[in-house]
């Protein structure tokens, strides 16, 4: 049965009316238990840390009590088991969601509007460029734990033997791409990987591309506009060259790709920092990371990849309980500090008076001594806007995967991936009684 087409951009009625009533209904909360205990609350992630953020909380707070539960990464079935959770109405209390899908989650009402209980204090702790990607229409639905601007990472030792220098744009890019296949015909400059939507879409964003937005009262669709086709030529000219390597990045070709030097550099978030790191041990000393290649270094810009934030579940009987937790772990030291206690990373939080304490956790032997929040910083700082994350995320970059493998193989393009990624998304967003326009390239 078709459902009823709502006016509100942003959330369907039906998820309006559980996420208002949870939101008031605040008789569990940590106050209305006082002296009854610790108020229990439920937390699912699957962020690598996690259990050690818990059991830092548990031991410095005696009036809440967090009870955690490993969960598998959203695409793996996490982000499933929290739907299931939320349709037989016992979610957990927090959970993590990454950028992407928290649209999907507050359209759906899984995600409560806390907008009542994120005071003034914790608004400034935070970079706005992350605060904006959880906000909409003025509605808070979640809390930035971190912001993952692009960067450059690359291999210091062959970019030498290669005779190129980190390329400042996007042109210099090309003819570092083109000297390497030269130097080194085994090896490319990067893979762009074809199991990566989001790659091309922090790449578009990085351009001005705005593939949603709500102007006008309704979701406008256009994963096709100037910027991103511009990138996508771009991108497709080097394909077509055989400048790059375009196949999964997340596969055993991938790894071994990285392994044996035949990739020299990774255009990923600041969080792939720690992951190489971890994954390529013996390869320390030889890795840097730089800015982004610009489009117009008169005008820098950069996109995200990656990142997670912590949300209220409407099923939560102690939202100010939760709320506590969430605050505590995106903006406490001791919380960064236990996280990152359980191996390597180079998260970039979205509390930037968390740097220090990253800074001293990071063991930067493996960048050579490089400071490499430093550089870090200095692109987060230039996260470009306004940049929104349509109601359908998990569907629509799904089906611009399948796109980009197509496009890789010869069949297709990527800009044709992406005319297949917005065909495919409408349907979906009018089914949840959306209104919808879109534009088409």
């Amino acid at each position: 049965m078709r459902r009823p087409r709502i006016p509100r951009p942003l959330l369907a009625a039906a998820a309006v009316l559980p996420v208002l009533c949870a939101s008031a209904c605040t008789g569990g909360s940590a106050e209305a238990d006082a002296g009854r205990g610790p108020v229990h609350i439920t937390f699912w992630s699957a962020l690598r840390g996690s259990q050690e953020v818990v059991d830092a909380y548990n031991k410095t707070h005696d009036d809440i009590h967090v009870d955690f539960q490993q969960v598998p990464s959203g695409a793996q079935g996490g982000y499933a088991k929290l739907s299931n959770a939320a349709r037989a109405g016992n979610a957990p209390d927090v959970a993590t969601i990454e950028y992407p899908q928290l649209p999907e989650f507050a359209i759906d009402g899984v995600a409560r509007d806390i907008s009542p209980m994120v005071g003034k204090r914790l608004r400034e702790k935070l970079l706005p460029q992350a605060f904006s990607l959880t906000t909409f229409e003025n509605r808070v639905f979640s809390v930035p734990l971190d912001v993952e601007p692009m960067v450059l990472i690359y291999r210091k030792d062959l970019f030498k033997a290669a005779g190129v220098q980190p390329p400042r744009t996007w042109g210099e890019f090309e003819d570092a791409a083109r000297t390497v296949k030269k130097e080194r015909p085994h090896s490319r400059i990067v893979n762009l990987p074809t199991d990566g939507g989001p790659h091309l879409a922090a790449l578009s964003w990085q351009a001005g591309a705005r593939w949603f937005d709500t102007r006008g009262g309704a979701w406008h669709v256009s994963l096709t506009d100037a910027p991103t086709r511009k990138v996508m030529t771009y991108w497709q000219r080097l394909i077509d060259r055989d400048l790059v390597f375009a196949n999964p990045g997340e596969s055993q070709q991938g790894d071994a790709q990285l392994g044996n030097g035949e990739v020299l550099a990774k255009l990923t978030g600041a969080w792939d920092a720690g992951a190489l790191m971890s994954s390529y041990p013996e390869q320390k000393g030889k890795w840097a990371v730089a800015p982004m290649p610009q489009w117009d270094p008169d005008k820098p810009r950069v996109g995200t990849l990656g990142g997670s934030t912590f949300a209220v579940t409407k099923d939560s009987r102690n939202p100010k309980a939760a709320m506590d937790f969430i605050e505590w772990q995106v903006t406490s030291p001791d919380a960064l500090r236990a996280r990152l206690s359980s191996g390597l990373s180079s998260q970039y939080p979205a509390a930037p008076g968390l740097l220090p304490t990253a800074r001293k956790a990071m063991d930067t032997s493996f960048f050579g001594g490089q400071d490499i929040y430093r550089t870090f910083r200095r692109e987060a700082e230039l996260i470009s806007g306004p940049w929104m994350w349509g109601p359908r995320m998990t569907a629509t970059l799904k089906t611009v995967q399948d796109g980009s493998a197509r496009a890789s193989a010869g069949s297709g393009s990527l800009l044709e991936a992406l005319r297949e990624g917005q065909r495919a998304t409408m349907p979906d967003l009018e089914a949840l009684g959306l209104r919808t326009t879109e534009s088409r390239n």
